[in-house]
């Protein structure tokens, strides 16, 4: 068991290692560019050196992962955390091997996805990523209420614009798509000065919605997003005890273990007192 508990010390000590890190990192985004580089015409002597060169870089994949494995207490806790199943799925996946066979394209596509394994890497890409990810529900409310102004505006547009132009407002999904592209600001003017030759207030349409689209909406959306990004950091500096939030966080931690001994110091000097008494 001693001999067991040091080895796993060992593969502990190296995957906490920040040299280690940094050298999967660099080997990961160097696949990243092998596979980029496959998708040129180049000699055919080259593609057997980076073929080698896969192979090589999914067996060191391969050993990373088990190292991680190995460094954890039980093996089930390497599978309680979301991306050590990523990383997992995604260097299994690699073991597809590349050759003349139907299975080609689908390991080629499969190791694409290795770049993505420097966010699981990385703690402040994994933190962005948790938030985007926490937001999506917050998002889709405020995405909700951006097609309910889509569809009323849409609506209002293909009511009125139809006859100006078809094509742009024949009915209320063509109608949404061009507000979409007026959202965008792609020659929204072109469209506005269209119908402005007919109804000459038609500007109030158009600003109205901007407004609202392009400021109102979009803003919101911001702002969640830094709302969550800004929980996550913090939540991240009280796991590394670093920042303000770490600091707040230590603090609050020592308190607490503070006045437990109070109390139970005051709990030994009641007991003493009674005895005393009695």
């Amino acid at each position: 068991m001693s001999s067991v508990s040091s080895l796993r010390a060992r593969f502990m000590a190296l995957r906490n290692n920040k040299i280690f890190e940094m050298v999967v990192i660099t080997i990961i985004i160097l696949s990243a560019l092998v596979i980029g580089a496959t998708t040129y015409d180049i000699d055919p002597k080259w593609l057997a050196v980076l073929y080698v060169f896969d192979i090589a870089v999914t067996l060191f994949f391969l050993a990373e992962v088990l190292i991680r494995m190995m460094a954890e207490e039980r093996l089930r806790d390497f599978f309680r955390k979301g991306w050590n199943v990523f990383d997992f799925v995604i260097v299994t996946a690699s073991l597809i091997p590349i050759g003349d066979t139907q299975m080609v394209l689908l390991a080629r596509l499969l190791r694409v996805f290795r770049v993505l394994r420097l966010v699981s890497i990385i703690p402040e890409l994994r933190m962005l990523m948790d938030a985007l990810i926490k937001a999506i529900p917050r998002i889709g409310y405020v995405a909700l209420l951006m097609f309910i102004i889509f569809y009323v505006y849409g609506a209002f547009g293909s009511f009125f614009f139809e006859r100006i132009n078809p094509e742009l407002w024949g009915d209320i999904a063509i109608s949404m798509l061009t507000l979409f592209r007026v959202a965008t600001f792609e020659d929204w003017t072109d469209v506005m000065y269209e119908t402005m030759a007919v109804y000459p207030l038609s500007w109030i349409y158009y600003i109205t919605f901007i407004f609202l689209s392009a400021f109102v909406f979009l803003n919101m959306m911001i702002g969640v997003v830094l709302d969550v990004m800004q929980k996550e950091h913090e939540k991240l500096d009280r796991e590394q005890g670093e920042g303000e939030a770490g600091e707040v966080h230590w603090i609050v931690e020592h308190t607490e273990s503070i006045e437990e001994r109070l109390d139970r110091m005051e709990g030994l000097l009641r007991q003493m007192a009674d005895k005393e008494g009695r």
